[in-house]
């Protein structure tokens, strides 16, 4: 939820919206619908010809990790998402500390890893730049 409140907030006057994990994902090369925990869409949302509840077009999408999931938001579903064209980032949150990994797809198609701990900030390129600071992120709740 931090993650999509500090999203929201940066993108309010951008032509981006950010999605709870209602949202249906289709992966339309790969035959898989899913859900993220958040999801980012610039622009129209394109619905997918065999699920019209679904999206194929999110430029972000977001994973909080827990034992559970790890592996599967790490292997498996990482691979399913990585067919998505419009498909720029992958942002990945820690529940044992406070750490982002996100994965980025570089210009000759490649994904690189860029992390953030306490203190930093970082920059979303397929959001323009904005950066999730990881402070935010992870700020304890008003007592």
């Amino acid at each position: 939820m931090a993650v999509g409140i500090e999203l929201g907030a940066a993108l309010r006057h951008q032509p981006c919206r950010v999605f709870s994990p209602d949202l249906r994902i289709r992966i339309e090369e790969t035959d898989l619908t899913t859900c993220a925990d958040a999801s980012v869409i610039c622009g129209k949302l394109e619905r997918s010809s065999v699920d019209p509840l679904a999206v194929i077009n999110p430029v972000l999408l977001v994973e909080a990790l827990s034992d559970s999931s790890e592996a599967y938001d790490r292997g498996e579903k990482f691979a399913h998402y990585r067919r998505i064209p419009s498909l720029r980032e992958y942002l990945l949150v820690s529940q044992r500390e406070p750490r982002l990994e996100l994965y980025r797809k570089n210009d000759e198609g490649r994904w690189e890893l860029f992390e953030a701990g306490p203190g930093t900030t970082l920059p979303l390129a397929s959001l323009g730049g904005i950066g999730l600071a990881t402070d935010a992120v992870y700020r304890d709740p008003p007592k």
